[in-house]
């Protein structure tokens, strides 16, 4: 199963549930504040998506590592193709 299967899966879940909490779909007779805290559920679940994607990619930046020999590397092979383009007769 693909992880977006399991994603949609999961929401699928989630909204049945909210819907059958909501609409009393199953005649369940909850007490009215269940479903008055069911009803802003999704605003909720949403809004605490949206932290923790937020602290993710937050804490992924300030834990990111510098490829110190890699930035080496790179600025030798820089300085090696403008000696190259020099001496075929690019002027920079």
């Amino acid at each position: 199963m693909t992880k977006l299967l399991q994603w949609l899966f999961g929401v699928s879940l989630v909204v049945a549930g909210w819907a059958l909490v909501s609409f009393d779909l199953l005649d369940l007779k909850l007490p009215q504040p269940y479903r008055e805290v069911a009803w802003p559920m999704p605003l909720y679940l949403l809004v605490s998506f949206g932290c923790y994607s937020l602290a993710t990619v937050g804490y992924r930046v300030a834990t990111f590592n510098d490829c110190e020999e890699a930035a080496k590397e790179l600025q030798e092979q820089i300085k090696e193709a403008k000696e190259d383009l020099r001496k075929k007769g690019l002027k920079m």
